[in-house]
């Protein structure tokens, strides 16, 4: 796909399509989400083609190795093939997923996130103008 022999680790994430700016992703990496070969590095960090990158975000990780290395942001199909995720994290990701779906169903829906409907709104906003 691409002739590049390297690529800042916060592109790469972002064009790899695990973070929805490069902001992001540099926050992620400076925040310690991020490992390239078990290191813990920053933003600028070159990347190369057979580097084995862990990402955590949110209570999701991924174990994934880099296959082609891509500049800018592609469509997702593009995007999936530049890198391979290890079985081993497919599934532990898969079980974490259905963990979390089960907690959401145990919460009374009162205690679930959701927006409020208007007459929630209308309660929300005569308790605001009540305070002042």
């Amino acid at each position: 796909m691409s002739e590049l022999n390297q690529v800042r680790i916060d592109k790469w994430l972002w064009a790899a399509r695990f973070f929805k700016t490069r902001g992001l992703a540099a926050d992620a990496v400076n925040g310690g989400k991020v490992h390239v070969n078990g290191q813990r590095c920053k933003p600028g960090k070159e990347v190369k083609i057979g580097d084995l990158i862990s990402v955590t975000k949110d209570q999701y990780s991924w174990q994934v190795t880099v296959t082609d290395l891509n500049k800018q942001r592609r469509p997702a199909q593009e995007a999936a093939a530049l890198y391979n995720e290890d079985q081993a994290s497919i599934d532990k990701r898969l079980k974490q997923i259905e963990l979390h779906k089960q907690q959401q169903a145990l919460l009374h829906p009162s205690e679930r996130d959701h927006k409020p409907n208007k007459k929630q709104r209308r309660q929300i906003h005569r308790f605001k103008q009540d305070a002042l």
